[in-house]
């Protein structure tokens, strides 16, 4: 008998010990609905369980019109860097300038800024979605600029990839929160 036979061998015992431990046992008169039809005690939770949902009751949903403070932060971010693609796609569309070499395209610096102020604009009205994609940007910015630390050459490189990498991680970090007070929208069913 092969390894790969054995272990199938004893995973098909263990199974067969594991639905025998589940199914019921018969009571004295040999009758095993009488200890199916009493309700099985739920565990109890755990503390982890018990500070989840401490958290989750400390919580208070936003009023109407509320914003928090970090989503109105991620919010003019996202204008400023929906600006900066904005003034790079018109630069790109009436200059004939050359970055490293070739001329940049207007069409990608274009959809980045539109998609960028759709975002600044959904986290401006605290819209679930804006505030997810913005964490999905931050995450991606944290990764270019760790990244990035392998190949800084100066001191003020470093420090200002640090400074990017901090800000992202602050940001992502406080939007978890304010994410989770917007709660996501409730969809209605369908008929």
């Amino acid at each position: 008998m092969g390894s790969r036979d054995r272990k199938r061998a004893e995973r098909r015992k263990r199974k067969r010990r594991g639905a025998q431990r589940d199914a019921p046992s018969p009571d004295g008169d040999g009758n095993a609905a009488s200890s199916a039809a009493e309700p099985a005690t739920p565990a109890a939770p755990s503390r982890s369980e018990l500070k989840d949902q401490a958290a989750r009751e400390a919580l208070e949903p936003l009023r109407e019109g509320e914003r928090p403070g970090a989503v109105t932060v991620g919010a003019v971010v996202s204008t400023l860097m929906a600006a900066v693609f904005w003034v790079s796609a018109v630069v790109a569309l009436v200059t004939e300038i050359e970055v490293s070499g070739s001329e940049p395209r207007p069409a990608p610096l274009v959809l980045f800024a539109v998609v960028l102020s759709l975002m600044a604009y959904g986290m401006w009205r605290a819209r679930y979605w804006a505030v997810l994609g913005f964490q999905a940007l931050l995450v991606l910015i944290m990764l270019s600029a760790g990244l990035g630390l392998v190949q800084v050459t100066t001191v003020l490189q470093a420090i200002g990839t640090l400074l990017i990498l901090g800000g992202a991680g602050a940001l992502f970090y406080f939007m978890v929160k304010a994410l989770a007070r917007i709660q996501m929208p409730q969809r209605s069913p369908r008929e």
